[in-house]
């Protein structure tokens, strides 16, 4: 499946399918020269996994509460994706986890996309 989101109605589709996905938090990442974060992650799907791919375009700030260390292989349950509109069409995309962490992406606009790389296997 491949899906992607330049407005919120859009994003809660996305965060629909990512809801319950579990993210390690060392495949996550902040890549500044091209204002992109990506993550891969785990979702599941009719009682499968999937390894997902996802990215933020134009990311301009990263900010994050109650995550642990990045080197970390600490798996985090993903509970959904918001947008919160600044300055149009500017905002800023949060990711809830649980244990109360959350990672926040400053962006100049709305641009995600996710796509299923293949099924999870036993």
């Amino acid at each position: 499946m491949k899906l992607a989101a330049f407005d919120q109605d859009d994003l809660i589709v996305i965060s629909a399918h990512l809801q319950d996905a579990m993210v390690l938090v060392s495949d996550m990442t902040y890549l500044g020269s091209t204002q992109r974060f990506v993550f891969a992650c785990d979702r599941p799907l009719s009682g499968d996994q999937y390894m997902t791919g996802v990215h933020f375009e134009r990311v301009i700030r990263v900010r994050v509460s109650n995550l642990p260390p990045r080197d970390s292989k600490i798996a985090l349950k993903l509970l959904g994706i918001t947008f919160i509109s600044t300055a149009s069409p500017a905002g800023e995309v949060v990711l809830l986890f649980d244990g109360d962490a959350a990672i926040r992406l400053s962006v100049e606009c709305l641009e995600v996309a996710m796509a299923d790389f293949s099924a999870v296997t036993g």
